[in-house]
């Protein structure tokens, strides 16, 4: 067990949080929640050893190791992918030297009874039990598996580490953390890096992680299918809650509720005992009754309501000009960079008002197809852009694009055209840019406040098509509903490349899959696509099977007897029929879930339902009821896989 005691840290003579104390049981899976500022980053930091507190400990056992992963991190290593992630084991060789060494010292001494004598033998013991857990060859083999469940193809394995981007990079840091497996985990902000399958592998692998997990992330999806326990900072202390995030935040909800309602019945307290002193005080019969009353209201405990940050973006999308019918139209798309093909013989077309999310693994040409679509780099095919379509595009690299010596007033100002120069103010404040933000350099800004500004850059003039590539990283939970909410009103066309399942879910009506050069569509939102996606696995293997059923039956009974092939068989039908019983209660919850935001649509008619929060429940409830049907839909999934290769 780590204990965190009475931990306060500062900044600029302030408490950042103070007398913080917790404990990290084995095998917990624990999400640090709280609004940008309030010390997640910083007490990850504390804990791995990197920052030193005010006041307070961390006390960690000797045989505990733990792993830090920071949001960003400076790699200059040239070395092959697959011998940078093996750097990690470097400190093998130093055991293994000191065990040479204690082996040494042991055969030179004959003072058999001593402490000494004894403190190396231990030391000897606990040293050849580690080295027991790592054992090279294996460890070679676990390594591939880790860079390919992060998205590395096996020709990327030979490839020098400072050839890929800082997100690639930061994947092989991830991967040394993964490969070692720590005690404690401490991963800030995992994610950012991550495409939709390899976020999926790494909820996987983490939900099966034999040691602790303690992170920080702004994607609600991955906290709830991780995390068993919720950890919120607020008003430089903590709140503890042993459950994921959404029910934290509905318990949280819960909690303020209780704080209001005993605020209020303090409150009405303190104001009856005031009036009974203020009537009575110059009575001398009262006189008594009044000192008493006086050092009630002295001795009375204040009840304080926590301060939860309420400050977000507030924004719409300018109504977009009319357009044509058609927004775009792509045709033989083909794209080298050298010698490397990254897409072959695409077509594509927008309509008006359509949304859709393009996702497939980083590197597979996502954004290099919506720089085509813009005219941003070269190509083979025709791209037909409609009838007075306008595009307003957020680059992946969009916070790069900002000048660091403009302020962040005469960064929108050196853009802006005609009146909206008049509301440039107006427009940065719903951005969180008031006072003196807007004079602050945009080198000093945090990633968070990058991407609004970036984001305010997209209002500065009218647009029927977006195109948004990674527009939720570094943006928090509620930024982030925010603009979710801005996108589902906006009437024009949208094309969003993202990671983001939460983010994505109920915002697009297409999902176009990049993957081996080519794109596939399909109908619906992200959850639809990954449930179709499954699905087309599971017929894959139905088709395999059927093949095998009509070849000769051939039975080795050195391999497997008669009987057991006939229990594989019955196991494989039960799963089968599982998984028919999981996807109709996928539909059924789905159907549910689009009832129920009918009605939040429609206020007039389902009042009572919404003001009582009966609606928003059992939204909650389904959602949940929902992924966990999806998991199991999942996990069954896999087992007909592993059952079928079995025969």
């Amino acid at each position: 067990m780590i204990s965190v005691n009475g931990i306060t840290k500062e900044f600029g003579g302030e408490p950042l949080f103070k007398d913080v104390t917790f404990n990290i049981n084995p095998g917990e899976r624990i999400g640090l929640a709280g609004k940008n500022g309030s010390g997640k980053s910083t007490l990850l930091k504390i804990i791995s050893g990197i920052l030193k507190p005010e006041k307070g400990n961390v006390i960690i056992p000797d045989d505990v190791k733990t792993g830090y992963l920071p949001q960003e991190k400076d790699i200059t290593g040239n070395l092959p992918v697959s011998e940078e992630i093996m750097k990690v084991l470097d400190f093998l060789d130093q055991w293994k030297d000191e065990l040479t060494g204690i082996e040494n010292e042991i055969s030179s001494r004959e003072d058999y009874e001593s402490k000494e004598y004894s403190r190396l033998i231990e030391k000897y013991n606990t040293l050849t039990e580690r080295l027991s857990f790592f054992q090279q060859d294996k460890l070679k083999g676990e390594s591939e598996k880790i860079l390919s469940g992060l998205g590395f193809k096996k020709e990327d394995f030979g490839k020098a580490v400072n050839t890929f981007s800082i997100g690639w990079q930061m994947r092989v840091e991830l991967g040394k953390l993964l490969l070692i497996k720590p005690e404690l985990l401490l991963l800030d902000e995992p994610t950012n890096h991550l495409d939709i399958e390899s976020v999926q592998w790494l909820e996987e692998f983490l939900k099966s992680y034999k040691g602790s997990v303690m992170l920080v992330s702004h994607d609600r999806a991955f906290l709830d299918n991780v995390t068993t326990r919720t950890i919120e900072i607020n008003n430089k202390k903590i709140y503890d809650y042993k459950v994921p995030y959404s029910k934290y935040i509905q318990l949280r909800a819960e909690r303020l509720a209780q704080q209001k309602a005993a605020y209020s019945n303090r409150q009405k307290e303190i104001k009856e005992i005031e009036d009974f002193i203020e009537r009575f005080r110059y009575k001398a019969t009262k006189a008594k009754q009044v000192q008493s009353r006086i050092k009630q209201l002295e001795k009375m405990d204040r009840v304080e309501i926590d301060d939860i940050d309420k400050k977000s973006i507030h924004f719409k999308f300018p109504p977009p000009p009319h357009s044509g019918k058609v927004t775009l139209e792509a045709k033989n798309i083909t794209k080298y960079y050298g010698e490397k093909l990254i897409l072959k013989d695409i077509d594509f077309h927008l309509l008006k008002g359509e949304k859709v999310a393009f996702v497939g693994r980083n590197g597979e040409g996502k954004t290099t197809f919506t720089k085509i679509l813009l005219g941003l780099t070269d190509y083979e095919g025709v791209v037909k852009t409609g009838h007075n379509v306008i595009p307003a595009y957020y680059a992946q690299d969009q916070l790069e694009m900002l000048n660091p010596e403009n302020t962040v007033f005469e960064d929108v100002d050196n853009v802006a055209k005609g009146e909206i120069r008049s509301r440039l103010k107006t427009i940065l404040g719903s951005f969180l840019f008031q006072g003196d933000d807007i004079d602050k350099k945009v080198k000093v800004l945090s990633g968070g406040e990058k991407s609004r500004l970036a984001l305010a850059k997209l209002l500065l003039e009218p647009a029927n098509l977006l195109i948004l590539d990674e527009p939720t990283n570094h943006l928090d939970i509620l930024s982030k509903d925010i603009l979710k909410a801005a996108l589902s009103e906006y009437e024009g066309s949208a094309i969003i490349v993202s990671h983001d399942r939460d983010f994505l879910q109920g915002l697009t009506s297409k999902v176009y899959e990049f993957k081996d050069k080519k794109i596939k569509e399909y109908i619906g939102d992200v959850t639809e696509y990954i449930r179709k996606r499954n699905i087309g696995t599971l017929k894959d293997l139905e088709k395999r099977d059927a093949e095998s059923d009509k070849k000769p039956e051939k039975i080795s009974l050195n391999k497997i007897k008669y009987e057991e092939k006939k229990e594989l068989e019955r196991k494989i039908r039960k799963v089968k029929k599982q998984i028919e019983n999981l996807e109709n209660e996928i539909e059924n919850l789905e159907q549910k879930i689009s009832l129920i935001n009918t009605k939040l649509a429609d206020p007039g008619k389902y009042k009572n339902e919404i003001q009582s929060g009966e609606l928003y429940k059992e939204h909650s409830e389904t959602e949940t009821a929902l992924e966990k049907a999806m998991t199991e839909w999942e996990n069954l999934t896999l087992e007909l896989e592993n059952l079928s290769k079995d025969q």
